[in-house]
């Protein structure tokens, strides 16, 4: 089972990055990118982290939401 995410990274992040990451999308903002999508488990999260980290980008939030808020398209924090 997988599990929502909001990653919020500061500044945008380049090409490529997420590569191997097909479940979450990108919304680059004002000053910041914005991660939002699935993971299957805590080693994938670890895998994005560590990705993130060698593109240098600086983390800024994670929010993980329930699976059951998604579904209702009411995403509250779990």
């Amino acid at each position: 089972m997988s599990t929502y995410y909001e990653i919020r990274i500061a500044g945008f992040l380049p090409p490529g990055v997420l590569l191997d990451f097909e479940e979450l999308s990108a919304s680059p903002q004002e000053v910041q990118t914005v991660l939002h999508g699935s993971l299957e488990d805590q080693k994938e999260l670890r895998k994005l982290l560590d990705r993130l980290q060698i593109f240098g980008a600086r983390l800024l939030e994670i929010h993980r939401f329930c699976e059951k808020a998604i579904d209702t398209g009411d995403r509250h924090p779990a």
